[in-house]
């Protein structure tokens, strides 16, 4: 203490922690110097209170120790201490200090923290330790979302743990790449939830919409203002989340958004990354339709609801007429020009219900839910003109595109594999026949009227 007074330094000590958090928050001295270890309170609380206190929020605060462990230092520093000293090494104690008083906002005073008292520090000290308990909990359980696998039930997993904490009207979370938008509202605010999120985040209409709708939103339909973070990961910004609070939301509630939005950036940046190695995985890198397994995947589905409701199903597979001709004679690029174009026209021409894949190499097979072979047949038909019609260019020359196609309808009991089988073969009678025609399995048409399909059949 001589010494820091000879330096030109007042000096106020206080007896204990408490005696000396109250000193400090009554009249903000220039710095405070405290001991890492102190009865009743230790450095690291005290410097943990005065941190969040707001007269006392730029007060710098050194810690001192009986010795040099790396782990008092780290402490300290994240509990937002400029530094730690060994005690007995007031030289540096004299330079940090005067650096640090240097550096801070003018203040009146200065005094150090020698070494237990009044309720009120101890119940400020408890609140801010259970304050930072819960912020760590809630911080731990967003992190954790990072298992999740994927960003739909990432974002479900995050709106179910966010309605115990917060009131709110609605929660919603978009992303840049990939351009993803989810919502969770209550089930009376839908409309209302969604043009609010969309003009909050400022996503287009085009954007399709991941919706969570229950009652753990308020139906209140207007509240305090709507509180919007960006969701930082690795210095990107990866998009933003929105909450609109409930008017009987708690007054922390736009910290607690900032604090669970810096916490979600490397959950959100996992789970897309393994949607995209899923899709990847189930795509035909070329053509971007479905690869065999993902078909036969979907097949299996498909069948399953055929036999549940007794609907009719058919299947297509079609094959590029001479498309080793084209590869051997204007090279392997214009073939993939004309796999691209196809798979291009099949994703055009098809419901959205339809499953079209590419089977492999030159042929592609396309799943017809809730059709018959008659109704099979007429899309067969308009695909093989289509595809006739089909203008591919490669280095300025056109190269006539057809395809034969064999269909069947699903029988019952049938599996995949043969349900392909026959349609195959249905596919080699084509050939056979001349190339550039449709055939049909030899079985009898199903007496299944043609549902939805003949009306809703591009022309």
């Amino acid at each position: 203490m001589h010494r820091l007074s000879a330096q030109g330094y007042q000096v106020d000590a206080a007896a204990d922690p408490v005696q000396g958090a109250e000193l400090a928050l009554s009249a903000p001295p220039a710095a405070v110097v405290a001991d890492f270890w102190m009865p009743s309170i230790s450095g690291i609380q005290l410097c943990r209170l005065l941190r969040t206190e707001p007269a006392t929020a730029e007060v710098p605060v050194i810690l001192r120790g009986e010795n040099d462990d790396p782990r008092h230092r780290f402490w300290a520093e994240r509990a937002g201490a400029v530094g730690y000293v060994r005690k007995g090494r007031m030289g540096e104690l004299v330079r940090m200090l005067s650096k640090s008083v240097t550096s801070a906002q003018p203040a009146d005073g200065f005094f150090i923290q020698l070494g237990g008292g009044a309720v009120d520090i101890r119940e400020r000290i408890a609140r801010y330790l259970d304050q930072a308990l819960f912020e760590s909990v809630i911080a731990a359980e967003v992190r954790s979302l990072s298992a999740c696998g994927s960003f739909d039930r990432l974002f479900d997993l995050f709106a179910q743990l966010l309605a115990q904490v917060v009131h709110y009207r609605w929660l919603g979370l978009t992303t840049h790449a990939p351009h993803l938008f989810a919502l969770h509202h209550h089930p009376a605010n839908a409309a209302a939830a969604e043009e609010q999120a969309r003009a909050a985040l400022q996503v287009p209409p085009e954007v399709p919409l991941l919706r969570v709708s229950d009652e753990d939103p308020c139906a209140d339909p207007a509240g305090p203002d709507i509180v919007v973070c960006g969701l930082p990961f690795g210095g990107v910004d990866l998009g933003r989340l929105a909450l609109a609070p409930s008017p009987s939301s708690e007054g922390d509630t736009a910290q607690l958004v900032m604090l669970v939005a810096r916490e979600l950036g490397g959950p959100v940046r996992i789970a897309t990354l393994m949607d995209e190695q899923k899709r990847l995985a189930t795509l035909d890198p070329l053509t971007s339709l479905k690869n065999r397994r993902s078909f036969l995947e979907q097949a299996c589905v498909e069948i399953s609801r055929s036999r549940r409701y007794d609907l009719p199903l058919s299947l297509i597979l079609l094959d590029l007429d001479h498309f080793k001709h084209i590869n051997d004679s204007r090279g392997h690029l214009a073939g993939d020009l004309v796999l691209t174009a196809l798979g291009r026209l099949l994703v055009q021409r098809l419901r959205t219900c339809d499953v079209p894949a590419r089977w492999g190499g030159e042929e592609f097979v396309v799943l017809l839910p809730n059709t018959n072979a008659a109704g099979a047949i007429i899309l067969a038909e308009r695909l093989r003109v289509a595809i006739e019609e089909l203008e591919v260019r490669y280095e300025g020359v056109a190269i006539p595109v057809t395809a034969s196609l064999g269909l069947a309808e699903f029988l019952a009991g049938e599996s995949p594999d043969a349900l392909v089988d026959r349609a195959d073969r249905a596919m080699y009678t084509a050939k056979v026949g001349g190339r550039n025609r449709v055939a049909a399995a030899d079985v009898p048409v199903s007496t299944h009227a043609p549902v939805g399909r003949s009306p809703q059949l591009p022309s």
